[in-house]
């Protein structure tokens, strides 16, 4: 049987794409892409499914787009959706600090 090491994580790319908006609202689809390890396209994707579900908004500003995300928006999933997005946000985004503040 031929063994393949793949590395996983508890977080999708479209709640680390959230993140990357949440952070800074400016972020290029380029930069997404980057920090999740994806392509561009892929990022793209990721970004229209946030969007079309309303979970982000685009404005576009000249050549740039500027995201923000709607923290009010229940999450989608049955187990939490007592839970809103800002909630996710501030959560991961705290946890992250603490995760750098202990390295």
């Amino acid at each position: 049987m031929l063994s393949v090491m793949t590395t996983w994580g508890f977080l999708t790319n479209h709640a680390r794409a959230l993140l990357c908006i949440a952070h800074d609202p400016g972020v290029r689809l380029r930069e997404i892409a980057t920090t999740l390890g994806i392509t561009e396209r892929a990022a793209f994707g990721i970004v229209t499914d946030l969007v079309e579900g309303g979970y982000v908004v685009k404005d576009k500003n000249g050549r740039r787009n500027r995201y923000g995300v709607q923290v009010d928006k229940p999450l989608p999933e049955a187990l939490l959706r007592q839970r809103t997005v800002g909630q996710l946000v501030d959560l991961l985004a705290h946890t992250e600090l603490e995760t750098r503040d202990h390295s």
